[in-house]
């Protein structure tokens, strides 16, 4: 469910033209982050919005859109933000 919603602010913030949410939470159970609630994700996203922007501001940028989910929800999240002229499809 969370990756859903995850997946929902993203969409609705920066428009991606790829997104892959990955749950990596059951492999951290046990964890201190885990205990509180918080799970581990990692997504990687394609958007017009990082054309132009280093890492920190891409990060930014998902930071915001996930906004409070970064307090509880989500204790680790990995990111691979590309703009589409830095993408190639595997």
């Amino acid at each position: 469910m969370t990756t859903e919603v995850i997946r929902k602010l993203l969409n609705d913030s920066l428009k991606p033209e790829q997104i892959e949410i990955i749950d990596n939470s059951a492999s951290h159970a046990g964890h201190i982050g885990a205990q509180s609630g918080g799970g581990h994700y990692h997504v990687t996203i394609v958007s017009d919005a990082f054309e132009g922007k280093t890492l920190v501001q891409r990060h930014q940028l998902i930071y915001k859109a996930l906004g409070d989910m970064m307090k509880q929800q989500i204790h680790a999240l990995g990111i691979n933000a590309m703009s589409p002229s830095e993408y190639t499809n595997p």
